[in-house]
Parts: structure tokens; sequence; C-alpha cells
């Protein structure tokens, strides 16, 4: 049963995947810039098991092969999985990477399954997301507020000024002491 789960998992990853990427095919930037975001997060996924430690190694193959997709995206052939079509280029540039670096013995491992790309998300910004969440809601509202309106959302002072209902000059504290109580959450001393 847990097979089937992970199966459907996949189909619709490949779905949304497939629906964005023919969406930019069309014409429809906001589209292809949602397939290139999460692609990228699948491609890390994947580069970051085979490269564990070597997270400038991690980004570089990741963005070599976002845009050998772009480059490449007109020989897709409508009706093959694109997942499959992405794994191919992913593994090329990991090969090369291997390559360059005298990794030799890694190019004899057995091929690896196309849908396995599919099932390697990067998780590290929804977990980095969720950390960040966990202490902002340590900070009282004068502070934490200030911070999610100017710094994360990107309110002008004034505009996070009306929202919070707080004077600009309040809500530039509160965006400064919270940064401060933040990083001494960060590093525990609070």
């Amino acid at each position: 049963m847990e097979r089937t789960v992970e199966q459907d998992v996949l189909k619709q990853r490949e779905y949304r995947l497939l629906g964005l990427f023919t969406g930019g095919l069309a014409g429809n930037q906001e589209a292809y810039g949602q397939f290139l975001t999460e692609l990228s997060a699948m491609l890390r996924g994947y580069f970051r098991h085979r490269l564990p430690q070597q997270a400038g190694d991690v980004e570089d193959l990741t963005q070599e092969v976002l845009l050998a997709v772009h480059n490449a995206r007109h020989t897709y052939l409508p009706g093959q999985p694109l997942t499959a079509w992405v794994h191919a280029i992913a593994r090329y540039k990991l090969a090369d990477h291997f390559r360059a670096h005298g990794r030799h013995d890694a190019l004899n491992d057995p091929l690896d399954a196309a849908m396995d790309l599919a099932a390697a998300p990067d998780l590290e910004p929804a977990q980095a997301k969720r950390d960040l969440n966990l202490l902002l809601n340590q900070l009282p509202d004068r502070q934490r507020l200030p911070i999610v309106y100017v710094k994360l959302e990107g309110l002008s002072v004034s505009e996070a000024a009306q929202m919070t209902g707080m004077s600009e000059s309040a809500v530039k504290v509160g965006v400064h002491r919270g940064l401060k109580a933040l990083a001494a959450k960060i590093r525990g001393t609070r």
C-alpha cells in the first residue's frame, strides 16, 4: 500500500511539473518560473544525496542542469516523462563532475531510476522556514510583526507601521531589537 501512495505522489509531481513546463513553453512566464523553482529544489535534493558535504558543488550542478534544461527545452518530446528527461540531463552533468574531479569509480554505479530525481526534493528551505517561524514566535509582537512585515514580506516601514498600528520609529526599533534577540537565540545566549 505504501508503494502505491509513493507512486501516486511521484505521478502527481510529474503532472505538476509537466503542466508548469508546458505552460512555460506556451509563454506563461509565471508557470515557467515556478517550474524552475520546483525543479531546482528537486535537483538540490538529488545532488545533495550524491555529494554530501559538498554544498558548493551541489549548487553549481543544480544551476548547470537548470541552464541545460532551459537551453534544451525544445528537445523535450511531448508524451515522454519529463522527470526522466531531466534525470538524463542531471546524470550527464553529474558524470561530467565526477570525471573532472577524478571520481571514475562513481561512473560505474548502476543507473538510477529516473523517478529517483522526482523522489528527492530538497527539504532544507521548508525546514529553515519552520525553524525561523519557531524562533519568531518566541518574540513579542512589537518585535515579531515588524520583522515579518519589513524583512520577510518586504513592506516599507510606513506600510508596516500602518499594518501594526505602531509609529514608524517603533517599527524600526522593533526590527532592530527583534533581529538582535533572534541572533541571541540562535547563538543560544538567551
